[in-house]
């Protein structure tokens, strides 16, 4: 089970990566392997040297009654102290922003990858409609060239 945030490439320039565990409850766990997670407006912070995933919504798992989580709910993010140190340092200086990019599973664990990222202006996002068509143009041309 993989969920993929598909307007962060759309919106934002990704300058690095980072992978990191996350403290979840049972429930939450179940609802992802079911596939109800949504990250599109979601982001990260980092307060107090930790770091934590906010807007994030995973739903309700439908059979958890009373011991059911809250979907929007912030979450901590598992990472080294030194990772957390550099991307505090790179946050503040050049102002970046730290975007969920995936959400999957590694061994039975759910791992994010967290993406150091640069907003895009307007005509930035022109240029990536523009590239993805003539992408798919020439794809469409080399299908019918064969």
């Amino acid at each position: 089970m993989e969920s993929v945030n598909r307007s962060a490439k759309y919106n934002y320039f990704i300058l690095e990566e980072i992978e990191c565990g996350i403290v979840l409850t049972g429930t939450e766990i179940k609802s992802i392997r079911d596939g109800k997670v949504n990250l599109k407006d979601s982001y990260a912070v980092i307060r107090k040297g930790e770091v934590y995933l906010l807007n994030t919504h995973i739903s309700e798992y439908k059979e958890g009654n009373i011991f059911n989580h809250d979907p929007r709910r912030s979450r901590k993010l598992l990472l080294h102290k030194k990772e957390i140190l550099k991307l505090n340092d790179k946050v503040e200086r050049e102002g970046l922003t730290l975007i969920p990019l995936k959400l999957y599973f590694k061994k039975n664990k759910v791992k994010i990858l967290l993406g150091l990222c640069k907003g895009k202006k307007v005509f930035d996002k022109r240029e990536t409609i523009k590239k993805r068509d003539l992408e798919i143009e020439a794809r469409k041309s080399n299908k019918y060239n064969y």
